[in-house]
């Protein structure tokens, strides 16, 4: 019944497409034609001969879209994704249609109705499919085309997947039961053993791969079977997916499972690697030629990412070097005339990958002030400082030399602050995950810094925020963290 009701849901997305392509592809003709939006210098051509064209549109469309697989069920994956791939498929559909009408010589398509229907197409799609999705959600919240789920596990990792499937029940995934290494008690005789302090009743303590049955029920969802039932189970329950959520030091356990199930049982197979302890920055799943490979840690800026953030580093600072360059002559001026020394104070920091380099900014304290204290943070009414010196550094305006570190791709205007190598060495034996803030290149501010953990503040709070800022960069954000900048300034500066 529910793999009919699939079909159904499925057939009726793929007829909404269709009509939404048809309807772009009419729209497209309309805009350039016929709303008086645009010129038209040659003439308006007869309708037919695109109407015409609706035909190889319908079966291009409908091929590529089934061939790129946007029809297969699409629970977990983002709305972000599924975006993507109309875009790819759209994109192959528009190029073999221009090759097609490339051989009809008798007639002159206009190549703004293909860009117009192009666009329109991938724009009217995507909220098509956000509607579709979100009145599925809403009926699977109702419990209405639901997809019935087995666990293969009975440990931390199985309770965990559990867990996050009760979290969203717009998934529409059901969890029938679990699956045991060992024998379970039937249901009319009392546990082995009593379930374990402090836990929930029924809960399997620490999981049973390959231990001791402790328990009819994990969080209220039963224990149906082992490992060994599996096929009798997923015939008997209607099982539509296999979840396996078993520890990394059971991976001979896995095989025997996927073996077990082979490729006779209609499921869908999902696997829960065991590695989430593990993963500390934007991990994920990654594919290499067809290959799926972990990511346990990795950077944000890759491809166009890295490309768009050195734009913005590159115009921001130019137009801050250009405007703030009387500011900064003027701070020239008032450095000299108050103490001697050198204009500018430069240092050796810690960057991306941790590669070193040296940061510049106005000097602000007097010759050799670490002479006598060695390597220290500045404090609060810190002795050595020049006359003007507190000044600047209340205001932020020594900083404005590491512009010229941005313009010369060291740093970039947000990112974690770079530290003192000497500081590093520290910070990395004691704090937790430190060195995970040199995966993103350093900034003039940022995250934590907008946020007052700047200076001699908590190491821990200020790791924390940068790598919320790593995890969660975007464009919009490092804007937001700008904006934030200007008008708050930075906080604990000494």
């Amino acid at each position: 019944m529910l793999k009919k009701q699939a079909k159904f849901f499925e057939n009726i997305l793929f007829l909404a497409d269709l009509a939404v392509i048809g309807l772009s592809w009419f729209f497209a003709y309309y805009i350039r034609f016929c709303c008086g939006l645009l010129p038209v210098e040659k003439g308006i051509p007869p309708f037919l001969i695109y109407l015409y064209l609706i035909i190889p549109i319908i079966l291009i469309w409908g091929f590529v879209f089934k061939s790129f697989g946007l029809y297969r069920p699409k629970r977990i994956s983002s709305y972000l994704s599924e975006v993507f791939d109309i875009v790819k498929a759209c994109s192959f559909s528009v190029l073999v249609l221009i090759s097609i009408t490339f051989f009809f010589r008798q007639y002159e398509y206009s190549r703004l109705v293909f860009l117009f229907f192009f666009l329109m197409t991938v724009f009217a799609l995507a909220v098509e499919r956000v509607i579709f999705r979100e009145t599925l959600r809403y009926l699977r919240r109702k419990g209405y085309n639901l997809r019935y789920a087995l666990i293969a596990g009975t440990g931390k990792l199985a309770q965990d997947v559990l867990k996050r499937i009760e979290l969203h029940p717009e998934l529409g995934l059901k969890v029938i039961g679990f699956l045991s290494n060992d024998k379970p008690i039937p249901p009319s005789s009392p546990p082995s053993s009593p379930p374990s302090k402090g836990g929930d009743k029924g809960e399997v303590e620490g999981g049973d791969e390959g231990g001791e049955w402790r328990g009819r029920e994990i969080n209220g969802i039963a224990v149906i079977g082992t490992y060994k039932d599996i096929r009798k189970i997923i015939a008997e329950k209607d099982i539509d997916q296999v979840i396996i959520a078993l520890p990394v030091e059971h991976h001979a356990l896995t095989v025997e499972l996927l073996k077990d199930i082979g490729d006779e049982e209609m499921v869908d197979i999902k696997v829960v690697p065991d590695l989430c302890e593990f993963m500390t920055l934007r991990g994920g799943i990654d594919e290499l030629d067809g290959l799926p490979v972990i990511s346990l840690q990795d950077t944000p800026l890759y491809g166009w990412n890295i490309v768009i953030k050195r734009a913005v580093d590159i115009i921001f600072s130019v137009i801050i070097i250009i405007l703030a360059s009387p500011l900064m002559f003027a701070v020239s001026i008032l450095i000299k005339i108050t103490s001697h020394g050198p204009l500018f104070y430069k240092q050796e920091r810690m960057g991306m990958d941790g590669k070193r380099f040296f940061v510049y900014k106005f000097r602000t304290m007097s010759v050799n002030a670490e002479e006598k204290t060695g390597p220290v943070w500045a404090r609060a009414n810190d002795e050595r400082r020049t006359p003007i010196g507190t000044f600047l550094r209340k205001t932020n305006l020594d900083e404005l030399p590491q512009f010229f570190n941005v313009l010369n791709g060291e740093m970039s205007i947000v990112g974690p602050r770079p530290e003192r190598p000497v500081f590093v060495e520290q910070f990395k034996k004691s704090v937790p995950q430190y060195m995970l803030r040199h995966k993103m290149k350093a900034g003039i501010t940022g995250w934590a810094q907008v946020n007052g953990w700047r200076g001699n503040t908590s190491i821990e709070k200020r790791i924390e925020y940068d790598l919320y800022y790593i995890e969660n960069w975007s464009l919009i954000f490092d804007l937001k963290i700008i904006l934030m900048t200007l008008w708050r300034g930075f906080k604990n500066a000494y």
